[in-house]
């Protein structure tokens, strides 16, 4: 059978049809690696898997690939590669990326290693790789991110072989996407790499894999929406609807990554501007992108804190969800973060609906992080009824509601000295006029809060009264409250000690407002 014996022998003739057929088609290329399956080790001992794996990567590499994957691009579209190669006008892919999809029906372990040489190569872009990854893991993964009740189907079926062994190999894929995922930021969006932390929670993957996962989607958390946090959870010794904690991880990865040290500005030019050094003008490019970085860090806090308080009005609703992982996931957003409170105040208050049978203690703690300085017009006036909410904070609502309207509306000109007081404990002069509130920002109306409708300004006095009977405010219950140390709470302790006065007074102030109009 070799060239020793007679030219033109079988196994000469075998390597011209491998090298010049087999190997030169793409599709007869994957074809032949998928068959080394059946003969593993003859298929490593003669080469074969690894030509076939060099051939498939060096024709990936040879393709320009600045187009994104299209998943609806399919390879029964296009004809078969003859074996000299010749390929018809038609067979041109739609899309640069037209090898992904048909890379998608190797075996984990061939995946991996044709992965790995393409990745090699260096010459495919790292979004495009991540695309890749992407139609693998539709493919062979197919809505086990989704399934709520996978695991729960599963610890039913524990005893059941083929259901341990289908866990087991979707848990071999996903770690091996895992292990495939580029360096680079932005390389796979964030939404797919809480897809891929869903499924690993699921399947009980490794601890290195949820961490690598919970590292990279911290970085791009601002590209997350609420529904993508949802993780469902999956210990026995909780009860929560959702992993809180596995959030609350992903969170504090996201601001360990946003701190960056505090930039100075930049010096003001002169009249005349001397000739600067080389160094000297490096070193005004790095301050340049720490600007741009600090900047980019901070719009990203923005719209994480958008992010959080929507994800705690969907875990509100869970009646097993404690209190104390609500207040660390509220209060681990700076107060810069939130422009407004009104999302915040409305998780809180879909949290006192589902828990009513928190103590005053356990209320007070909830309303913590609240800032009634940001509450709107709408919410202001929402919370002010609210009889769910601790006496505190209606009192605060209904100082920044009246200091607001008296001098917004310039129709008072004396604060009484109690209002002045919380003024200027939050650094308010009570001197300067202010702009009223816009009264344009209106709740979305599928947002429901816990009182239907805006009651009249005699329901606010029965509401408050109502609260007053119930917790007499002091100042000897402030002062032994830990909360009451807050800034917020030190112009409450300047109070007197018969709120009932001062509520009186507040009231007729806003009678005669509303008689001068």
């Amino acid at each position: 059978m070799t060239e020793d014996v007679e030219k033109g022998n079988l196994i000469y003739k075998l390597e011209v049809f491998f090298t010049s057929c087999l190997l030169h088609g793409w599709k007869d290329a994957i074809v032949t690696l998928q068959s080394t399956k059946a003969f593993p080790l003859w298929s490593e001992d003669l080469g074969i898997t690894s030509r076939c794996i060099e051939a498939i990567a060096s024709k990936v590499l040879t393709h320009p690939s600045k187009v994104s994957l299209s998943h609806s691009y399919s390879r029964r579209e296009r004809d078969d590669v003859s074996c000299n190669g010749a390929e018809s006008q038609r067979l041109k892919p739609a899309s640069k990326g037209w090898w992904a999809e048909d890379m998608a029906e190797l075996g984990i372990d061939l995946y991996w290693r044709t992965m790995m040489a393409v990745k090699s190569g260096g010459k495919i872009p790292s979004n495009l790789i991540g695309e890749a990854l992407k139609i693998y893991a539709a493919r062979w993964l197919p809505n086990i991110s989704r399934e709520r009740n996978f695991n729960k189907q599963v610890g039913s079926d524990s005893d059941s072989d083929s259901t341990n062994e289908t866990t087991s190999k979707h848990r071999l894929f996903l770690e091996t996407i895992v292990s495939l995922l580029p360096a680079e930021k932005g390389a796979v969006t964030c939404s797919f790499l809480l897809k891929l932390l869903k499924a690993a929670n699921i399947l009980n993957g490794s601890s290195s894999s949820k961490m690598e996962l919970t590292r990279r989607a911290a970085l791009q958390l601002e590209e997350a929406t609420v529904r993508d946090l949802l993780i469902p959870s999956i210990s026995l010794a909780n009860d929560t609807v959702y992993d809180v904690d596995l959030v609350i991880t992903i969170l504090e990865q996201f601001m360990l990554h946003g701190q960056s040290p505090p930039t100075s500005p930049p010096r003001s030019k002169l009249g005349f501007e001397r000739r600067r050094s080389r160094s000297a003008e490096n070193i005004d490019l790095e301050f340049q992108e720490r600007r741009r970085s600090s900047s980019a860090s901070h719009s990203s806090k923005l719209k994480v804190a958008k992010l959080v308080d929507g994800y705690l009005q969907e875990i509100a609703r869970d009646v097993n969800l404690p209190l104390s992982k609500f207040i660390t996931l509220a209060e681990a957003i700076p107060d810069f973060s939130r422009l407004d409170h009104d999302d915040l105040y409305r998780a809180i208050d879909i949290y006192l609906k589902a828990h009513p049978d928190l103590n005053k203690s356990e209320r007070k703690r909830l309303c913590r992080a609240l800032d009634c300085k940001k509450l709107s017009v709408e919410a202001c006036m929402h919370a002010a009824q609210n009889e769910l909410l601790p006496l505190r904070v209606v009192v605060q609502v209904l100082f920044f509601e009246q200091a607001r309207a008296a001098m917004g509306g310039g129709k008072v000109t004396e604060l009484p000295s109690n209002i002045k007081a919380l003024l200027a404990a939050h650094n308010i002069d009570p001197s300067r006029p202010t702009a009223a509130l816009s009264t344009t920002t209106s709740i979305q109306a599928d947002d429901q809060w816990s009182v239907s409708g805006f009651k009249s300004p005699k329901s606010k006095v029965s509401t408050l009264r109502m609260k007053m009977a119930e917790d007499e405010l002091d100042v000897s219950d402030l002062q032994s409250d830990g909360l009451g140390r807050s800034s917020k709470f030190k112009a409450f302790c300047a109070l007197p000690t018969r709120p009932k006065r001062m509520f009186s007074k507040l009231l007729s102030m806003n009678r005669n407002s509303s008689e001068k109009n």
